[in-house]
């Protein structure tokens, strides 16, 4: 049944928000390389996101996995269809695709505020584990 509660808090949080993001750490203090990148590349595109820290909640760490039959963390949710994690992120960013993507959401007023910005930038994220 902890199963069932987990999924209905993912799809309910993917549903809500427009970008959601399940990583280690939060967007302003993230705990892994991988979802540092993650952060950096959606503030870059100036998209606002909802987190959630996954190393605070075991049951949420395994269920998103589950929920998404995707083994790592980060994962990201765009209205509410599974992207992928860092490298499909990387990837979509360096193609352009990532952009156009959220070029719609922008219309919409789902944009970033500028002073939330990371610091960080592609080549000073370690990606570490």
């Amino acid at each position: 049944m902890a199963e069932n509660k987990i999924f209905d808090f993912i799809r309910n949080e993917i549903n809500e928000h427009e970008v959601v993001l399940f990583m280690k750490g939060t967007a302003d203090f993230p705990q892994c390389g991988f979802s540092a990148m993650v952060v950096s590349i959606l503030q870059s595109v100036s998209v606002k996101f909802k987190d959630h820290n996954v190393l605070a909640n075991e049951e949420l760490r395994q269920g998103i996995k589950e929920f998404s039959d995707w083994p790592t963390i980060p994962q990201l949710y765009i209205k509410g269809e599974f992207i992928g994690g860092c490298d499909i992120v990387r990837e979509m960013y360096e193609s352009g695709s990532l952009s156009e993507l959220v070029r719609d959401l922008q219309s919409h007023g789902v944009t970033c505020n500028n002073e939330k910005r990371l610091e960080t930038t592609q080549a000073s994220v370690q990606l570490t584990e």
